[in-house]
């Protein structure tokens, strides 16, 4: 953990504690008091580590169902590190206004690419990217449009038309 900033730390340690808790079930001041006399935990942001699990804990099942709508497999078939990382995004998305949507999304997806298998990142990024646009629509926008790339071999202009056809039932 050389040259992190204290909130990629406490990022970190947060995703080491969900793991942990998803497998054992620790109450939050058990958690806490691991992870206060943690090697490294001097450098992280104390104050981010404890607002992302102790609300991650307190929230479980309101995040879960949130996130849910949009995994293309059940809840139970995401790895438990997947699960922390997009817990975590799913907190900071919708409990950080403060931390633009991209920095979460970034943050989650370093997370993923350090500690979960090889293409979590990929997967880790698309559930959040859905999910910030159902918590932040305001601030994501309209999400990207697929652009037709169009390719000219002559300086004719290009013209493109569309039929709309309406059905009118009385």
């Amino acid at each position: 953990m050389s040259n992190k900033s204290p909130r990629r730390r406490s990022r970190e340690f947060a995703l080491q504690a969900l793991y942990g808790w998803q497998i054992n079930q620790q109450s939050w001041s058990d958690i806490d008091k691991q992870f206060a006399v943690a090697e490294g935990f001097d450098k992280a942001d104390a104050a981010l580590f404890k607002s992302i699990t102790k609300g991650v804990i307190a929230e479980i099942d309101a995040l879960t169902v949130a996130i849910t709508p949009h995994l293309d497999r059940s809840w139970a078939e995401v790895s438990p590190v997947e699960k922390a990382v997009m817990l975590i995004g799913a907190y900071e998305l919708s409990h950080t206004p403060e931390t633009p949507y991209r920095v979460i999304i970034n943050e989650a997806i370093e997370l993923a690419k350090s500690f979960g298998g090889t293409d979590g990142h990929k997967y880790v990024n698309g559930v959040l990217d859905k999910y910030a646009v159902a918590v932040r629509a305001e601030e994501v926008g309209d999400p990207p449009l697929m652009k037709a790339r169009v390719t000219r071999k002559s300086a004719a202009p290009v013209v493109v038309t569309t039929k709309v056809t309406k059905k009118i039932v009385s």
